[in-house]
């Protein structure tokens, strides 16, 4: 799986995407992340991406035409025609679970573009991405963190980031016969007592069938 990142701060990724599980799928070629400055694609000498809103306002707006020379250009380096490319926005449609797997299952490049200052014009939501996603109903001042939590939700369903059968009871990976989600049972380890705080009995009993009962009966519904 490629992902490439169209940002205007390229530094705030290189922390969280270079630690723990990620760094070992990068090194292991299973995941390539590669960054993009947005600068790089600005024709003028300050490097222009953003200007004043037409009608007036508050704030700064990205330009289309550096956003278009941008994606264009990332676009004719994708691996393959199965790319998708995504603005990470409050507009968009809230992230879950199923998104996740679709994603990881049915493209193998996604390229990401993340907003930021007050906005970007009209014209990038409506000529030049495949999709919308956001994180919920709130507002960050940026696309960067939202483009961070998709690149590590769909890396972690690609085949070998995770050790085998790791995501296999996690919360959000099963449904009870409405169509919810079900979150993952609680766990324990030792000590089997701490400050009077005790491990439940029926999974210190050593009965499978109760053990898996009880988990099944733990994964409430959401």
């Amino acid at each position: 799986m490629k992902f490439d990142i169209i940002t205007l701060f390229p530094e705030m990724f290189k922390g969280p995407l270079s630690e723990s599980i990620l760094k070992r799928a990068q090194e292991n070629k299973l995941i390539k992340i590669n960054l993009h400055n947005l600068r790089d694609w600005a024709e003028d000498k300050h490097k222009t991406v953003d200007d004043t809103p037409y009608g007036g306002g508050k704030g700064m707006v990205l330009k289309v035409d550096v956003m278009d020379n941008a994606v264009k250009s990332v676009k004719s380096n994708a691996l393959s025609r199965k790319s998708r490319t995504i603005l990470l926005t409050p507009q968009g449609k809230r992230l879950n679970q199923d998104k996740v797997i679709e994603l990881s299952e049915k493209y193998d490049n996604l390229i990401l573009i993340c907003g930021h200052y007050e906005g970007f014009d009209e014209r990038i939501r409506e000529h030049l991405i495949d999709e919308e996603i956001s994180l919920g109903d709130f507002v960050l001042t940026g696309g960067e963190l939202p483009a961070m939590c998709l690149i590590d939700s769909v890396s972690r369903m690609v085949q070998g980031v995770l050790a085998a059968g790791s995501t296999d009871e996690e919360s959000f990976m099963h449904k009870n016969e409405k169509g919810e989600y079900l979150k993952e049972y609680p766990q324990y380890t030792k000590p089997a007592e701490h400050n009077g705080w005790k491990v439940p009995e029926v999974l210190l009993s050593g009965d499978h069938k109760k053990i898996a009962d009880w988990r099944k009966d733990k994964s409430s519904d959401i």
